[in-house]
């Protein structure tokens, strides 16, 4: 029996991971740290980083184990979830509720005590959002689901302004505009390939109910929003050439997908599309870093 707690032990532990998201997580702090960074004018101090990044990645670890509670009956009915850890049962919905509320008092402890109080509270406010507005509430209710509920995937932005300055601004808000407008196109691109499981489940994506070709004219109107929106940032923030050159040209490509998408609809470009939001995402902020770090 000995030689099979390993496995049994490893198994259980990779799925308590699965549970966290980690690739959503490192989306969100992708963005988070470049936002830092542009708050402090330079680079944060090392403690004051690592506090809001293991903070928020406890915030959206728990938010992420959360929504998989919530939503078992769902990932049971669709393809892309059906080997989710609650799906399979190697975790009870009891252990991870608990280990959710465990991440989300430790993330609020932490940026408490590590960071401040306003940025604690925007992080576990992300969670509420995400749990009970989109999750509860508009996800299986509305087309309009991603779009409001994206909201919480932008949160992040103002946790890591709000580390370095202790408040807010115009600065962060239109970031948080960004991620917010960044969202639908991103996840909308991901739902044309998976559709059928949405209708299957019974949730009204967008791709599920209507048309590909007005998911794609959706897509390019939030493409040119996002591309707006990212320009407008620069002097708002203050920022330099090389930031304001980046957001032109990713901007730019952005929309190019979106328009290829809108010429011929097909789950292959939506794909193209949604593997390029995720590229443009990080290399915009990582220009926004790069501007800052560089002293323009």
């Amino acid at each position: 029996m000995q030689h099979l707690a390993g496995p049994v032990l490893g198994s259980r532990l990779g799925a308590y991971v699965a549970l966290t998201k980690p690739r959503i997580i490192e989306l969100l702090l992708v963005t988070t740290l470049p936002t830092m960074v542009v708050a402090d004018d330079g680079l944060p101090s090392v403690w004051l980083m690592v506090a809001t990044l293991v903070g928020g990645a406890l915030a959206a670890g728990g938010a992420n184990a959360l929504n998989m509670v919530i939503d078992r009956d769902i990932d049971k009915v669709m393809h892309r979830t059906r080997h989710r850890p609650l799906v399979t049962g190697v975790i009870s919905p009891a252990e991870a509720l608990v280990f959710a509320l465990v991440l989300e008092v430790a993330a609020f402890g932490l940026l408490w005590a590590g960071v401040n109080l306003l940025s604690a509270v925007l992080a576990v406010s992300a969670t509420a959002f995400y749990v009970f507005v989109y999750t509860l509430w508009l996800k299986r209710s509305s087309t309009s689901n991603i779009v409001i509920g994206g909201a919480a995937g932008a949160v992040p932005v103002l946790v890591g302004w709000a580390a370095v300055r202790d408040a807010l601004g115009w600065a962060p808000l239109v970031l948080f505009a960004v991620i917010f407008v960044w969202t639908p196109p991103h996840f909308w691109a991901l739902a044309v390939r998976y559709r059928d499981d949405y209708a299957a489940a019974d949730v009204p994506m967008l791709p599920a109910v209507a048309s590909l070709h007005t998911t794609a004219v959706r897509i390019l109107r939030y493409s040119l929003m996002l591309w707006a929106l990212t320009v407008v940032f620069a002097p708002v923030a203050g920022m330099g050439p090389l930031y304001l050159a980046a957001s032109v040209v990713l901007g730019a490509v952005f929309t190019w997908y979106a328009l290829q998408l809108l010429q011929a609809p097909s789950p292959e470009r939506a794909m193209r599309l949604f593997t390029w939001s995720i590229t443009y995402i990080s290399l915009l902020f990582g220009a926004m870093a790069l501007d800052q770090l560089v002293g323009w």
